[in-house]
C-alpha cells in the first residue's frame, strides 16, 4: 500500500513535501528513468483515508496500472498483475472472465463491457470491505498511538483531489479508518517516522560516529537484532525532545526502520466463496449483490529494513523531491494556482497604451 501520510515533521526543508506524498512524486522519477511507461493515478493517501469513494478510486487506479503493486491470484495461479517491465495495459475483460463465476455464479449477467465494469466494481467493493474490517487478534487500542490528525489528510497531486478542485470543490472528506482494521494499524506503524528522513539522517550519523569509536557496542545496541520484546520495549518512547544522547538517536533510527517496513509491507486478502448455510460464524463474511465470501487479511514482507539502507533513503528522497520540483511542479504551478485560489479578491488595472 506504500506510505499513507504526508510528512508532518518540522525538519522537512521543501514545502512541497507537506503537500504532495512521496509515492506520487516518485512516480514521475520512475517514469523518467524508464521503469514505467506512465504514472499511476493511485495515491496511498486515498486508500488510507477511510473514505469509501476515495478508497474505490485508489483501488480502481491500482487495477488500471498494476505496476507490481497489485496482483490477483486464482487458486494459486497469477491471473492479473504486472510481470517484469512489460506494458501494463490492463486486460479487464480477461480478469472479469476469471472472476465471473465467483461474483455471478448463476451466470445471469450478460457479457461485454457492462459485465466487466460490474465485476470490477464488485471486486473493489469486496477489497474495500475486507480492508476496513476489524482484525481482532491485536487490538490497536493496546498500542501507543501516534495522533493521525497530524499533517494533512490528502495529497495535492492525487488525481481524485485534482478532479475535485477542477469541479470547484476544495474540501476532501476524510472519514478516518476504523481503529481495529489492518490499514489503521499499518498507518500507526508507518507514522513512527516522526522526523522524516531529513530529521533522522543527523541522528543516524550520531549513531554511526558512536559505532566507529565503539564497534563492539553494535550487538549491545541490537542494531542487527535480535528483534525481541526487549527491542520493542525501547521503541515505546515517542518523545521528540533530543537530549543529544546516542540512546535517543538510536531509538528514532529503530522507529524509522519499523516505519519503513510498514510502508513497504504487503497486504494479502484471501477470498473464498461460500453458500449461506455453509458460512461459519467464526469467519468474517463480505456480501456482494449475488454472492458472499469468507475472507482473511494478513500482512507479509515484515523483515525489518536494514540499518545500512538509511543513507540510500536520504539520497533517494532528495532525488525524488528535486526531480518533482524541477520537472513537474514548475509546469503545473501556473495552472493549479488559479484553481486553488478560493474567492480571492482580484483587482484588474488597465493602463493606456
Amino acid at each position: 500500500p506504500k506510505c499513507g501520510f504526508i510528512p508532518f515533521s518540522s525538519h522537512v526543508s521543501q514545502e512541497i513535501k507537506h503537500k504532495v506524498c512521496r509515492y506520487c512524486m516518485h512516480q514521475h522519477l520512475k517514469v523518467a528513468n524508464g521503469k514505467w511507461k506512465r504514472p499511476s493515478k493511485y495515491c496511498p493517501l486515498d486508500l488510507f483515508s477511510g473514505n469509501k469513494q476515495r478508497m474505490h478510486f485508489a483501488l480502481k487506479s491500482l487495477l488500471q496500472e498494476a505496476q507490481n503493486n497489485l496482483k490477483i491470484f486464482k487458486n494459486g495461479e497469477l491471473i492479473y498483475g504486472c510481470k517484469d517491465d512489460q506494458d501494463c495495459a490492463s486486460d479487464w475483460n480477461e480478469l472479469a472472465r476469471h472472476l465471473k463465476p465467483f461474483f455471478f455464479p448463476s451466470n445471469g449477467l450478460v457479457s461485454g463491457p457492462h459485465c466487466t465494469r460490474t465485476i470490477v466494481k464488485e471486486l473493489i467493493h469486496v477489497i474495500t470491505m475486507a480492508l476496513l474490517s476489524s482484525t481482532d487478534t491485536c487490538r490497536a487500542g493496546d498500542m501507543k498511538t501516534v495522533p493521525i490528525s497530524q499533517g494533512r489528510s490528502y495529497c495535492e497531486a492525487s488525481a481524485f483531489n485534482k478532479e475535485l478542485v477542477r469541479n470547484g470543490k476544495h474540501k476532501l472528506e476524510s472519514s478516518g479508518l476504523p481503529r481495529g482494521c489492518l490499514l489503521y494499524k499499518t498507518l500507526q506503524a508507518q507514522m513512527l517516522d516522526m522526523l522524516d528522513i531529513e530529521g533522522l539522517y543527523p541522528l543516524y550519523s550520531r549513531v554511526e560516529q558512536y559505532l566507529e569509536e565503539f564497534p563492539e557496542e553494535r550487538s549491545t545496541l541490537q542494531i542487527d537484532g535480535p528483534y525481541n520484546e526487549a527491542f520493542y520495549e525501547k521503541l515505546l518512547d515517542l518523545s521528540l525532545e533530543d537530549d543529544g544522547t546516542v540512546a535517543f538517536a538510536l531509538t528514532k533510527v529503530q522507529q524509522y526502520r519499523i516505519a519503513m517496513t510498514a510502508k513497504d509491507c504487503s497486504i494479502m486478502i484471501a477470498l473464498s466463496p461460500c453458500l449461506q448455510d455453509e458460512c461459519s460464524e467464526h469467519r468474517p463474511v463480505v456480501l456482494t449483490s449475488k454472492s458472499r465470501f469468507t475472507f482473511s487479511v494478513s500482512v507479509l514482507d515484515l523483515d525489518l529494513k536494514p540499518y545500512e539502507s538509511i543513507p540510500h533513503q536520504y539520497k533517494l528522497d532528495g532525488e525524488i523531491v528535486n526531480y518533482y520540483l524541477k520537472n513537474v511542479q514548475a509546469k503545473e504551478d501556473p495552472v493549479m494556482s488559479n484553481l486553488f485560489k478560493e474567492n480571492e479578491d482580484c483587482t484588474l488595472v488597465l493602463h493606456k497604451v
